[in-house]
């Protein structure tokens, strides 16, 4: 379950599913993610790399240029990650009716 916990948690899909387009660079995947700072974002990479989903390249330039792209364990994985972003944006939409409807409901209960 630990896995799951990694790359199911809140920034990991948006990083490995930004990875997936193909080699990133930092600020590219900062871009990419909406909302993430720059040290969370540092972190997630490291844990992802770490745990063998990301490949880090450092390019020999000045200044040196570093991208992240998934590896061959993650390219699985991001088939998966893809359709449920998919998922997502298709019933987004519906799922926050839904959430409106059911607190508008539970509203007119309470005394």
């Amino acid at each position: 379950m630990e896995v799951l916990h990694h790359v199911a948690g809140k920034w990991s899909i948006g990083i490995l599913v930004a990875a997936g387009r193909g080699p990133a660079r930092f600020t590219e995947l900062e871009r990419a993610v909406t909302g993430i700072s720059r040290r969370v974002l540092t972190l997630n990479l490291r844990r992802l790399e770490r745990d063998g989903l990301l490949d880090r390249t450092v390019y020999p330039t000045v200044p040196p240029r570093v991208e992240y792209s998934l590896t061959p364990l993650a390219e699985e994985l991001h088939v998966v990650l893809s359709g449920l972003v998919g998922w997502a944006e298709r019933h987004g939409t519906a799922v926050a009716a839904a959430r409106a409807d059911h607190d508008a409901a539970a509203a007119v209960r309470r005394p």
